[in-house]
This record gives structure tokens, C-alpha cells and sequence, in this order.
């Protein structure tokens, strides 16, 4: 029997728990990824690190042969939106790697994501970083018992495409977590306030604006996998799975271990909130 359409799972406080534990392995192994990110390593050598890490924290790589995805981690470089594929590509002074990592313990997946740049990079790329970061924030102010998944998405379009003026990727979305990796409702990065589904207390979503430094275009490659922006400009990549509250939003996952590691990994570069 297929699943009816628009099916939201609402969590339980201990199935909560469950999920911020499986976000902990997440952050944390995104962080063991950092400390390897440096001129002249590969991206597979971190995915290496990750499958690792989370195998040794009694979980389970949540991408990897997922549909057919054939990694633990999505690393995309540069111009690569989301969903990159870790190669034996050498990682270069001023690259932008974004890292995509989801973890299935106790019956239940986290999901996070953090975008770094490699040693000196132009202002614009801090820029791109710093705002498409607070975005994330701004999205995850508005993911309270009452609003709607639009109220999510104008937020972060606001912010960025708006204000900032950076390319909004209308074809990927956040979405629904849970004992599926991707659960309803889908969260968009765009909309209208007051549009979507109403976000009620329990529900748990992943909220990761995508946002581009040109225009918000994009293609696939030719793996079939791996998003890549139309002009061939850098894009950034930031993501929590949060759990909706009255009143404030409880994010599960967290950055403190990532930034951390970035700050001790003097190949990093970051502009911070």
C-alpha cells in the first residue's frame, strides 16, 4: 500500500531525543570531516572519514545507497549546489566545499549541513557564506506551533534573494525527517508567507536554504546526482533538522563541534554570526 500523500509524523517527546542523538553523530562527524579539509587532500579521503566516524558511533550512513547514491556524505565543491559526489580531486586554496551528512540511529535520522572555504577567499565568497548561514537562523525563527511552511520559506527568500540579491534554487527544498529521511511536508526556500502546510507542535523538518551567488538557475551533471549552478558561480549550503515548538523552535542539530573544528583548522576561512 503506497503512503497517502502529505503524511506528517509527529514526534514524541523521547522520539525527540532519539533524533537529537542521531543530529550529535552528525555535527560530530561533519566536524572529523573539517580537521581533514586542506590544500591537497580529496573529498573522498573525507568521505572516508565520515563513513568511518559514524560506523564507530554505532549509526548508519543515511545517504549512502540511498536511491542509488553511492557515499556516505555529499561533498559539493564550488559551483556544486548539493548532492556533489567525493572524488580523488585534489581540494585547492579557495575552494568552497559544502558538507551534507545524514545519520539513521535508534530508528530515527538526523540531517545536517555546513559549507566551509579553503584557506583566503574573496570577500564576496565570506559574504555569500555569512549570509546564506543567517538565513538558516532567520528560517528557523519562523519554524513555531502556528505558522506555516511559507512563513519558513519568505523568510529566507527575503533575506537573501531580496535584500542580498543572491540566487534562491527553486528546484531542491528542505523537508520532513523522521524514521523516513525525507518525510512531509516539503520547505521550501521561497514562497509567500502564510502559504503551506501549518506547522504544529512535534513536527520535525529540515530547513537548508541553498542559495546561490548568481543567478538561481541550475543543471545536473552528468552522474545524475551532482546540482550545479547555470552561471558556474559559487553557491552555499547550510542546513538544521529542527523540531517545531510553541513559541520557539528547538534546533536538534548543531554547529558548535563543526565550528569548532573550523576555527582549529587554519585552512578554513569563515565569517561568522
Amino acid at each position: 500500500m503506497s503512503r497517502p500523500k502529505n503524511m506528517i509524523f509527529y514526534k514524541t517527546t523521547a522520539e525527540v531525543e532519539l533524533m537529537r542523538e542521531s543530529c550529535r553523530v552528525v555535527a560530530n562527524a561533519i566536524a572529523e570531516v573539517a580537521k581533514s579539509l586542506k590544500p591537497g587532500t580529496t573529498t573522498k579521503q573525507a568521505d572516508k572519514i565520515a563513513f568511518e566516524f559514524i560506523k564507530d558511533n554505532k549509526g548508519v550512513p543515511s545517504f549512502l545507497n540511498y536511491k542509488g547514491f553511492p557515499f556516505t556524505a555529499c561533498i559539493s565543491v564550488n559551483d556544486a549546489v548539493v548532492h556533489g559526489f567525493p572524488t580523488n580531486d585534489v581540494i585547492k586554496e579557495g575552494d568552497v566545499i559544502s558538507v551534507d551528512i545524514g545519520v539513521f540511529k535508534n530508528g530515527f535520522h538526523g540531517d545536517s549541513a555546513y559549507t566551509f572555504a579553503i584557506g583566503e577567499v574573496g570577500d564576496d565568497v565570506l559574504k555569500l557564506l555569512k549570509v546564506t548561514k543567517e538565513s538558516l537562523y532567520k528560517g528557523v525563527e519562523k519554524a513555531h506551533h502556528g505558522n506555516r511552511v511559507g512563513d519558513i520559506a519568505y523568510a529566507i527568500q527575503e533575506y537573501t534573494e531580496r535584500k542580498h540579491g543572491y540566487g534562491v534554487v527553486r528546484e531542491l527544498v528542505g523537508h520532513g525527517l523522521g524514521r523516513a529521511l525525507h518525510e512531509d511536508p516539503q520547505v521550501p526556500n521561497f514562497g509567500k508567507r502564510g502559504t503551506g502546510p501549518k506547522l504544529k507542535d512535534g513536527m520535525v523538518i529540515a530547513i537548508e536554504p541553498m542559495i546561490n551567488m548568481g543567478v538561481k538557475e541550475v543543471f545536473y551533471d552528468d552522474d545524475g546526482w551532482t546540482v550545479r549552478t547555470k552561471d558556474r558561480k559559487p553557491s552555499a549550503h547550510y542546513e538544521h533538522t529542527v523540531c517545531v515548538r510553541k513559541g520557539k523552535a528547538d534546533i536538534l542539530s548543531t554547529f558548535e563541534s563543526i565550528e569548532q573544528a573550523e576555527k582549529a583548522n587554519e585552512n578554513l576561512n569563515s565569517s561568522y554570526l
